[in-house]
This record gives structure tokens, C-alpha cells and sequence, in this order.
């Protein structure tokens, strides 16, 4: 409970500041407790990444470097969802509504995203989708947010790639968010901002249960029980 309230609390005050865009966690959570620490993050607010590595392709740096590139990854992918008959059915987030995503489906993939360094990996990745007719949902704009001597963040190249996106895809922002720069973040126009804070290193919050003894005794006897 102290934990998962940590987590709540924490998401409730980080997607406040993040809007209009959604926070998200990520799969750095504790061992055994993904379930509970993915619960708090919907409790305090937050939207839900992937669950596993079965319910969401996601390409990351390793992969593109392995793949020998962008449009190489990109290509292997749509190749094997096509192979397999493997669907991707994106989750539309209804505001105010609580859900946790059917992660027992493993033959459903629920989003697919790609991870993007520079804005040059984004206008490869816009150049690839416009020749193909593939199945990405999302582009990850990682470490596009730049810290500056005085605390604050540089989002102009975050901007930028979310003015390159232009809405045909939607956007993640990644790296160096804080609580100080996710507003910042947030006004951006990236759909959703991902922060493995929210679970991989939360503060749990302090809960005792206290007996007054004297004001129990006290509704004890105005009552008759006592």
C-alpha cells in the first residue's frame, strides 16, 4: 500500500503538470509487482505502457544498430506481423476512464513504436511510412529534451520532430523528465511522456495506523460502548 501510494501520488502530480499530454511509466518496475505498480499509475492518473515484451512491438536503439538502420527495422517488423497474421489494434485513451489493457492477448499487439534519436531517424521513419503501408502507431522522440546550466530544458528539437510528426503518428517524449520539466514537456504537443521515475525509483509514502485511546474511550462512553 505505502508503495503503491508513493506511485499514485507521485504520477498524480506529474501528469497534472503534463497536460494536455499523458503520462506514461515504464517496464522498469519491481520484481513481482508490475500489476500493482501499473494499478497506481492508472490510480494517480497516468496512462499504462507495455505490460511485457508480448503486448507491444517496440524497436529500440539496440534493434535499429542490429537492423543495420531505421527502414531496416521498420521493414523486419511489418514483415514478421504480416508473416504471422499478428494485428495491431491501438487503444484510444478515453480521459477520465480506468482501464487495464487484456495483456493476456498475446496475439494482439496493442501499439508499435519506434524509438528515434534525431530529428534525421524521424524524417527517415515519416519517409518509410509514406512508401509502405505499415502498421507503427507511435514514434518515441527520445532524449530530444536537453538540459541547460540553469536547471531548465531545451524543447525547440522536441518540438520540431512533433511539427515533423504533424499528427500522423503519435508521439512519445522520453529522457530527462522531472517533476521540474514536465510541464515543459508537456507543452510541447507530444501525445504521452514516459518517466521510469514514476516506478523504478519512487519514495513510498509514509502510512501508520495511530489508536487514540482517550477519543475512543470518549465516543466509547457517548455511545454506550465503552
Amino acid at each position: 500500500m505505502q508503495r503503491m501510494s508513493g506511485i499514485a501520488t507521485l504520477t498524480k502530480a506529474m501528469a497534472d503538470a503534463a497536460y494536455p499530454a499523458y503520462m506514461l511509466e515504464t517496464r522498469k518496475t519491481a520484481p513481482c509487482l508490475r500489476l500493482l505498480d501499473k494499478w497506481a499509475v492508472l490510480i494517480g492518473g497516468g496512462r499504462n505502457h507495455r505490460m511485457g515484451l508480448f503486448d507491444m512491438v517496440m524497436i529500440k536503439d539496440n534493434h535499429i544498430s542490429a537492423a543495420g538502420g531505421v527502414s531496416n527495422s521498420l521493414k523486419a517488423v511489418d514483415l514478421y506481423l504480416e508473416q504471422r497474421n499478428l494485428k495491431v489494434e491501438v487503444e484510444h485513451v478515453i480521459e477520465d476512464k480506468i482501464w487495464l489493457r487484456p495483456w493476456f492477448l498475446i496475439s494482439l499487439f496493442h501499439f508499435y513504436q519506434v524509438e528515434t534519436r534525431t530529428l534525421e531517424e524521424v524524417k527517415e521513419v515519416l519517409h518509410y511510412a509514406s512508401q509502405t503501408n505499415t502498421s507503427l502507431t507511435r514514434i518515441m522522440l527520445d532524449n530530444m529534451v536537453l538540459p541547460l546550466p540553469n536547471g531548465d530544458v531545451d524543447i525547440s528539437m522536441l518540438k520540431e520532430a512533433v511539427q515533423l510528426v504533424n499528427g500522423k503518428f503519435e508521439t512519445e517524449a522520453s529522457g530527462n523528465v522531472t517533476l521540474d520539466t514536465v510541464h515543459k514537456i508537456g507543452q510541447s504537443g507530444v501525445t504521452y511522456i514516459s518517466s521510469g521515475s514514476l516506478t523504478h525509483s519512487v519514495k513510498a509514502l509514509d502510512i501508520s495506523l495511530k489508536i487514540d485511546t482517550e477519543l475512543a474511550l470518549k465516543v466509547g462512553r457517548r455511545t454506550g460502548r465503552a
